[in-house]
């Protein structure tokens, strides 16, 4: 059978198991209405269903934004995935073989080392895991976890092991379990520490180790928590092509199905928080892994329930990590509220001493997201008209961030009346606190509409390709001068946009610059840039990013110089046109340092 019949026979095949209903009503609400499903677009801000999704005849189609499609097609969109990677997504929903011709070599190698990691990973965890049960050396860990209400059940449940002191077992008592070729995958995984000379020892020692599993229930990587005094207190694995922090939530896989039944998940901080609140009868808890919240971990939630209530410390930066929140919540449309305990407790302390029912008193009373960061800013900043204005200044990327204009309006209106404000004024004061951007907004909007389609050249993609996968160095670049190399295309105009978006929320992710961008050149761009960057599937490391903005920087010093060395030739050409000899000398000695400085930057 040809290569391309075999690929349509396996499509086929998934088309005929895949629920389209299923897959997308883990993503949307739906609600049937007759033959069809009815929800929320989850492409474009809307307040009225217009998405309709059909499951006899698998397809979908929104009636407001005109996107529609398959199954695969969904797939590609809502998660950013290309076709070989949405094929092979849904292959493993329904346990469908896809044969090894459909992937390039490279592709198959990528795989073979993930499943690698994967498999040396989850032997850690039975290692680990056993050791905890049996071993004489992790009865200071089997303490720890007795005092904290952790029962040998919950123990299983979520995998929980030790990882022996050097004192009970040696630098390497893990690596000298693996064979040479799993002590490769250790090291790859940050398992294993490997030094100059060759030789390996532990990362984690001393350590209850939480397994970090991904939604499917494979090993990513681990978290530690030390037993007694030292530093850190906390440890993850290092990133690898299988751990990605920002995209995986501890206790996901064993409680989602417990988050879909009772349709809202609580988001605590810490691996001791979430177990002690299981062990306490909580089931539908989850925690990230030592980051603020990404929006990658809400559309991870979002798949079970589209309410989440974060549980944090009753101090300043559970208050900011819940103000940092808002725009995803927002962006994806889920209903947020925040319950914030009282001064001195932690979830864990709490729970273990007030118990689950007085707990969820306090979850049934959390106050919704957007009423949360206008009470905390209240308190931060008070209600004089410098505290008013500074409040509406930190309300700015909130408010952009609202789901529709309609929201928008409501925002506005309800937070210009708390403030004792008239919906005009709060506006007129949001648009004077953030001149520059709007200045900065206008100039990439007009520029949108005088922008010829001149295709940019190899090094221009990779200057926007760079600032729009890395928003955060995005200030050194300007400084270099990357807005000139960029001038009059559509680089330039993403160039403002990105300025823009930095400045309202300086962690933003880079997804979101497609949200801001209308059908056009400027889309499409980002949007095979970042599908090409998903193919890569691997997080760049970071002296890779290093090396990244020094070719950047480098590359835009020779392009100012080369426009200093033409100028300078025009200059020379009216020179000697003239006569000038005196000017024309002092000309030649100019370029002569130019050509210098463009030998070392190519050097």
């Amino acid at each position: 059978m040809a290569d391309s019949d075999l690929r349509e026979n396996i499509t086929a095949r998934i088309k005929e198991q895949a629920d389209i209903v299923q897959i997308i009503g883990e993503c949307v609400d739906l609600k049937q209405s007759g033959v069809r499903f009815l929800g929320l677009c989850p492409f474009h801000g809307e307040k009225t269903p217009s998405f309709s999704v059909h499951g006899g005849q698998q397809f979908y189609h929104c009636f407001g934004c005109q996107e529609s499609g398959d199954v695969f097609s969904f797939m590609m969109k809502y998660y950013n995935l290309d076709f070989p990677g949405a094929l092979k997504e849904l292959a493993g929903r329904y346990n469908i073989e896809l044969p090894e011709r459909h992937r390039s070599k490279k592709a198959l190698a990528l795989e073979r080392k993930r499943d690698q990691l994967f498999a040396v990973n989850k032997k850690c965890a039975e290692i680990y895991s056993h050791y905890l049960q049996t071993a004489k050396g992790a009865e200071s860990g089997r303490e720890y976890l007795r005092q904290r209400g952790v029962t040998s059940e919950i123990e299983k449940r979520f995998g929980i092991g030790y990882a022996p002191a050097v004192e009970a077992e040696g630098w390497n008592y893990l690596g000298d379990k693996f064979n040479k070729e799993e002590v490769a995958s250790a090291v790859e995984a940050g398992l294993l520490v490997q030094k100059e000379n060759g030789t390996t020892y532990d990362r984690f020692r001393d350590r209850i180790v939480f397994p970090i599993f991904d939604i499917s229930g494979r090993v990513c990587g681990f978290g530690g928590r030390i037993v007694g005094e030292g530093r850190p207190k906390y440890l993850n694995s290092p990133e690898s092509i299988v751990f990605n922090k920002s995209r995986l939530l501890l206790g996901l896989y064993q409680q989602k199905e417990s988050i879909r039944k009772q349709k809202r998940a609580i988001l605590v901080e810490g691996n001791f928080d979430l177990i002690s609140l299981v062990a306490h009868g909580c089931e539908n808890v989850v925690a990230p892994l030592g980051t603020a919240l990404t929006r990658e971990q809400l559309r991870l939630i979002k798949r079970f329930t589209k309410e989440i209530t974060l549980l944090f410390d009753g101090d300043q930066a559970g208050e900011k990590a819940a103000v940092r929140g808002v725009p995803y919540f927002l962006a994806e449309q889920l209903v947020g509220s925040v319950a914030l305990l009282p001064s001195g407790h932690d979830p864990d302390t709490y729970v273990r001493q007030h118990g689950l029912e007085q707990l969820n008193g306090l979850l049934e009373k959390a106050e919704s997201l957007p009423e949360f960061v206008m009470a905390s800013l209240i308190r931060q900043h008070g209600l004089t008209l410098d505290g008013k204005s500074k409040i509406i200044e930190a309300l700015n990327p909130l408010v952009k961030s609202a789901a529709s204009p309609l929201q928008r309006s409501v925002f506005i209106s309800h937070f210009a009346e708390q403030l004792g404000v008239s919906a005009d004024h709060f506006e007129s004061l949001s648009k004077s606190s953030t001149t520059i951007l709007q200045s900065d907004t206008g100039r990439a909007e007009k520029m949108r509409g005088e922008v010829k389609s001149v295709p940019l050249t190899i090094a221009q993609k990779q200057l926007v390709e760079f600032m729009v996968l890395y928003p955060g160095h995005l200030a050194i670049l300007e400084e270099h001068g990357i807005r000139g190399c960029l001038a009059g295309g559509i680089g330039e105009v993403l160039f403002l946009q990105l300025k823009v978006m930095v400045a309202n929320n300086p962690e933003f992710e880079p997804e979101e610059l497609l949200t801001t961008l209308p059908d056009g050149a400027e889309r499409k761009l980002v949007t095979g840039l970042l599908l090409r960057a998903s193919r890569q599937d691997q997080v760049e490391e970071e002296e890779g990013v290093a090396e990244g903005i020094t070719d950047m920087l480098s590359y835009l010093r020779r392009f100012a110089l080369q426009k200093d060395s033409d100028e300078l030739m025009v200059r020379i050409k009216l020179a000697e046109s003239e006569g000038d000899l005196q000017k024309l000398q002092e000309l030649m000695i100019e370029k002569v340092e130019i050509s210098r400085r463009m030998h070392g930057e190519i050097v």
